[in-house]
């Protein structure tokens, strides 16, 4: 789970205009932190299976919100994914 401070810190990052907190890119960035600390989480813990399935659940949820940006704005989706440095 992000500390308040993490979450501040990638909204700050990511986020269109003053007040958002719920765009496509802020969601993506905040699911991927997430499954970066879960990722880290499993490699130490390696029969934790509830965490694993959350994790699939979240790589999941970010493909899809990809997906999404991908159809709408190209040029955006680029940026995000450079941004986050995550693969095609």
């Amino acid at each position: 789970m992000l500390t308040t401070k993490e979450k501040t810190k990638v909204i700050e990052e990511f986020k269109r205009h003053e007040k958002d907190t719920g765009s496509e890119e802020v969601q993506i960035a905040l699911l991927t932190e997430e499954i970066s600390k879960l990722l880290s989480h499993l490699k130490k813990h390696k029969k934790d299976v509830h965490s694993r399935r959350g994790l699939l659940k979240m790589v999941s949820k970010r493909k899809k919100l990809l997906g999404y940006i991908k159809e709408t704005d190209t040029r955006k989706y680029n940026s995000v994914i450079k941004k986050i440095g995550v693969k095609k």
